[in-house]
Formats: C-alpha cells, structure tokens, sequence
C-alpha cells in the first residue's frame, strides 16, 4: 500500500493473545500503544477480512490504548473460515469477553464497512459500554444494500460485476448470492478457492476512487480470498443476522454517545444514500461527507479524516 501521510507511524503491539470463547473458535487480539491511554477497539469490516497493522495507525498510539481482534474465523483467529457459531451475536459477544478480559471499562469503538455495522450493533447492545463511535463507509446489512452490492454496483464497475456473475452459469445468475455460496461452503478447494477468488477481487475492484492493483492482490490472495468471501456470503444469506433496519430502529439507544460518521462521496461498495439515513437518524452525530475519496479507509481523504476525529477526541472528548 501506498504510504498515507495522514496516518500514525508504524508499530507493534506490546501483547497478544487468544481469548477462548467456550467453543470451537479462538479469537485473535492484541493492544499496542499507550497501555494507561484511552482505549479504542478497531472493528474490522468484511465480514471475514481479518485485521493488519496499518489498522494501528489511525491512533495516536501515545494517546490511545489500541485494541485489535480478528473475528471468527479469519485472520489470525481460528479455526480458519469456521462458519459454524459465528453470528452477529457471537461477535457482539466475543468483543464484550475481550473488554472484560483486557480489564477495560469503557472504549471508544471505531468500525467501517462491516465494521460499522459489527460497531453500531454492539453499541446498541451495550451503550454504557462506548466511550464514542467513529463509523466510516456505513453499511446495514439490509438485504438492499446486498443487492446493490451483487448488482446495482455495475451502474459504476460494470467490468467488475460481469465478471463476478459471468463465473457463475448463466442459469443460476438470476440470484449470485446463491450460487456464490454454494460454491463457497463446498469443502472440495477446486470448487471453493476459486469462487472465493472471484468474490474477493471483484469486492476490492470496486473498493477505491482510482484503481488499486495492490489491494486486489491482497484480496485474492489464498489465505485472505476463502474466510473472506466464505463469511461475507454466510452473512449475507443470513441477513447478517440482523432484523432489517434493525440498527436504524435501534439508534435511540446510542444518540447520547459522542459519535461521528465518516463517508466516502463516490463509495460504490456502501453508497452515500446509507450513510445519509443514519445521519438524518441521528442528528447529534458529526456527518462528513470526504469529496474525493471512495470505500477503502485508506483512501487519503477518508484517512485523513479518520486520523483527525481520533486526534480531536483523544483531546476533548468529542469529535466537533
């Protein structure tokens, strides 16, 4: 990845471990930083797409307490790709263990694409819990955003998406969704591993303003392409677990809690329009729209407003 002037330096986490969740899975975490700052939970998106270290740098590590988690069944958690337990509840379950764990009262929880989602749900769930929210690149799971996602997108990356439905038969094309799962949960690796393949690249295509070959690699790679695509696809078949527009429904619960919503103008992955209704839901909420930047965090504006809200809050307590 191209280096982000607006990011942190880099740096390594100071412990780690594996929290045991009772069950089959184990969950990755670790917490770099300031061990007496103020803690900040980093909720990665996917579902399924696993943590990396740039994700460190949004935090003044001086200031902040870092924590990072892989969810079920990716990055560094295991069993690797494990669909079995692994809910929207689970996860909401598993990061409130961790808090408890790690001896933390209260957090600042920082979360986009799925982990906006992943962010909001366990705010909602738990709001004495969150010393603020930052949201980026808004996502709610509903079944039209799905959609969009599998089909609407081709209004901008019509390339990507016909070759996303054009590896399946044209017999089963009329539901993606479907026929990308099926292949996805085959345990035969012939069939899995190149679906995955498919599901991933397309996803990370369609990730950034301009072109990013790199981010596409990382996406396809072997190791990244099946628990991602596999628990992205288990997820969506599955509404995420979620009632639709639940989270909307919920916002009541966290309007008291410092948040701010960070978006992209051109992300195709989680249209503007998704954000736009959390923001009217929630007037207290800081909303800033980046003009020139699509889905990734990474992108520089996003990540230069993403770095700019943890600095503020980190001083004040707040993001105006």
């Amino acid at each position: 990845m191209a280096e982000i002037p607006a990011l942190h330096p880099p740096i390594i986490p100071y412990a780690s471990g594996m929290l045991d969740t009772g069950g089959v899975h184990r969950i990755y975490w670790e917490t770099s930083g300031n061990p007496d700052g103020i803690p900040v939970l980093f909720v990665h998106g996917g579902p399924g797409s696993g943590t990396s270290p740039n994700q460190r740098r949004f935090f003044d590590p001086a200031r902040y307490r870092i924590v990072l988690f892989d969810q079920r069944g990716c990055g560094r958690s295991t069993p690797h790709g494990e669909l079995a337990d692994n809910t929207t509840p689970h996860l909401i379950a598993d990061m409130e263990a961790l808090r408890v764990a790690l001896g933390i009262d209260r957090w600042l929880v920082f979360g986009g694409s799925w982990g906006s989602t992943l962010g909001l749900a366990y705010a909602e769930a738990h709001p004495d819990r969150c010393l603020g929210l930052v949201l980026r690149g808004i996502f709610l799971c509903r079944r039209s955003e799905i959609d969009w996602f599998l089909y609407g997108i081709r209004a901008f990356f019509p390339e990507a998406q016909r070759k996303l439905a054009e590896f399946i038969p044209e017999d089963e094309r009329d539901d993606l969704l479907g026929a990308y799962h099926r292949r996805l949960v085959d345990p035969d690796p012939a069939v899995h591993q190149p679906a995955a393949f498919e599901w991933a690249t397309f996803e990370a295509a369609c990730s950034t303003l301009l072109p990013s070959p790199e981010l596409v690699a990382a996406f396809g790679s072997e190791k990244t392409a099946l628990p991602h695509s596999r628990i992205e696809a288990h997820y969506f078949v599955n509404d995420a677990f979620l009632p639709d527009d639940g989270l909307l429904a919920g916002v009541g619960r966290v309007r008291a809690i410092p948040a701010i919503i960070v978006q992209g103008r051109y992300d195709a992955v989680c249209p503007i329009v998704t954000a736009d209704e959390l923001a009217r839901a929630w007037p207290e909420a800081r909303y800033v729209v980046v003009p020139d930047a699509g889905h990734s965090a990474f992108e520089p504006g996003i990540a230069r407003e993403l770095v700019a809200a943890c600095d503020r809050f980190a001083a004040t307590g707040a993001f105006g």
